[in-house]
């Protein structure tokens, strides 16, 4: 089975800058090579993801970094300036990301498993999930009109392949370097890699790639599992 992107809109929804490097930026790659629009939206700061020694600033320096990982790929870039570590599924939030869907108008979401380690991409995850009904309805008013259709959602892996099983896997083999090249803006966080306490963000997405792209046959592969409730199921 082979996927074309070409008419499609892709908003990756996630909750800090450099996650959607490490979990899609391939897919989001390959779309925007078959011709697809690209979006990412950023809801937290990446003010707590401090590295030793600590930099003032840090989540101006953290959307500084996102930005330029963006442009490397032509993407639209939404944030949620909400600080690290509160992000919850709220309707100050939900309101938020209703008018990045109703601006950008997506039609394949991408977003965070709902059981991935982290309570911000936890939350990332419900708040993606929810508004992409919502976003269609003509009752939840916004400075955007609604989309015409809710648009479809997949999951995206969790870090380290923990309790994550894809359903289906997209080739990303020609798309390393510039997976590459978007984490390499976040120096910030690459920085923290020589920390105990932070695992090296190259070595992870790098082990991520292969593990899931030997499962596929491929050099390198990112993970998806389809949302299937009514409305969000698509077929391909």
């Amino acid at each position: 089975m082979k996927l074309n992107f070409s008419d499609e809109r892709i908003l990756a929804v996630v909750a800090h800058p450099d996650d959607a490097e490490i979990l899609c930026a391939g897919t989001l790659a390959r779309a925007q090579a078959d011709g697809a629009t690209i979006g990412i939206c950023v809801f937290c700061q990446g003010d707590k993801g401090q590295p030793d020694p600590p930099i003032e600033n840090l989540s101006e320096q953290r959307r500084e970094e996102m930005q330029q990982a963006a442009n490397i790929l032509g993407a639209e870039l939404y944030f949620g300036e909400i600080p690290d570590g509160i992000l919850a599924d709220c309707p100050d939030s939900r309101q938020i990301l209703l008018e990045h869907y109703r601006h950008f108008r997506p039609t394949l979401i991408l977003s965070h498993s709902e059981s991935d380690y982290h309570a911000d991409h936890r939350a990332a995850s419900a708040i993606a999930e929810a508004v992409s009904w919502f976003s269609a309805s003509r009752g939840h008013a916004s400075r955007h009109k609604p989309l015409t259709e809710p648009p479809a959602l997949w999951w995206m892996d969790t870090a380290r392949a923990i309790d994550f099983q894809p359903e289906f896997y997209v080739d990303i083999s020609n798309f390393i370097d510039t997976k590459q090249r978007m984490l390499a803006c976040h120096h910030s966080q690459i920085q923290r890699g020589k920390n105990k306490d932070f695992a090296p963000l190259e070595e992870i997405m790098r082990s991520q790639y292969t593990i899931r792209g030997n499962q596929a046959g491929v050099l390198a592969a990112e993970g998806f599992r389809a949302h299937r409730a009514w409305k969000r199921a698509r077929a391909w």
